[in-house]
């Protein structure tokens, strides 16, 4: 009798259990300061079925801990203003459960969006396109808005890697600082902030130089990105045409965010 023991079920490269498959699709959607992100994800929201948002914005910590400059201004637009490891944390649990963390509650809602420059006919017809999702066998689909989202610094690196699909907005700084400047001001966790005069270019702008100079050339981040970096951080960069053009830039989210629903279906 042939006594060869019988092969294994279990290899020994796949004696290890692979992890359970995400119960989410997560789309981060990153970009300076009024680029437009809250308001991609809210039409991209209102397009795709099962979707829902997370707003960067509704970690930061409570207003006495908020960082201050040099001069004395309260610093809103550092990583240090932010809770990041509850961030990191809600974005583990959407991944494992396909929800929202229960405890959650926004305060990014009850700021104004204002009104949306966008073409309703081309919303309409992306509803259309994209109500095939709700017969496929897809995940939820979870949007993070944040203006920190892909920084390089060692403490959001473990954060960036759990993005399945990451868009970047861009914007120049004029246009930043004409939109910020327009806003009333912001919701915060225990009470209301209103930017002080020269707060884009003292603040705002600087930070968002300091984290991002790493995805353009020579660091310049109103001239070419970097193809490298952002390749290899699997970064989908708005095109040039699509730059204050809402209509333009809602078509290449959607076309981003098919591409990623297309790969998940593909295993």
């Amino acid at each position: 009798m042939d006594r060869t023991p019988l092969p294994s079920r279990l290899s020994p490269q796949d004696s290890t259990p692979k992890p359970p498959r995400r119960k989410a699709l997560l789309i981060g959607i990153s970009g300076p300061s009024s680029s437009g992100k809250t308001t991609l994800s809210c039409l991209l929201r209102d397009i795709y079925p099962n979707t829902f948002i997370l707003h960067e914005d509704d970690f930061y910590k409570p207003d006495p801990q908020i960082p201050l400059t040099t001069s004395g201004l309260a610093d809103w637009d550092c990583l240090d203003a932010l809770d990041l490891p509850a961030l990191e944390k809600a974005l583990k649990h959407i991944r494992t459960t396909g929800l929202s963390p229960p405890d959650l509650v926004s305060k990014e809602d009850k700021n104004s969006v204002g009104s949306v420059p966008v073409d309703p006919k081309v919303v309409e017809d992306l509803h259309w396109s994209a109500s095939k999702w709700m017969f496929q066998d897809v995940p939820p689909i979870a949007i993070i808005d944040g203006f920190l989202l892909y920084s390089d610094h060692p403490s959001m690196r473990s954060i960036r890697e759990l993005f399945d699909v990451k868009l970047f907005l861009r914007t120049d700084f004029a246009t930043a600082k004409e939109r910020r400047e327009a806003r009333s001001g912001y919701v915060t966790l225990e009470g209301f902030w209103k930017d002080p005069p020269n707060y884009v270019e003292e603040v705002v702008w600087p930070n968002f130089v300091r984290e991002h100079g790493f995805l353009f050339e020579r660091r310049d981040v109103e001239g070419a990105i970097d193809g490298e970096v952002v390749k290899g951080l699997g970064l989908e960069v708005v095109p040039d045409e699509a730059r204050g053009d809402m209509t333009a830039c809602l078509r290449w989210g959607f076309e981003v965010v098919e591409r990623g629903l297309e790969k998940w279906l593909e295993g």
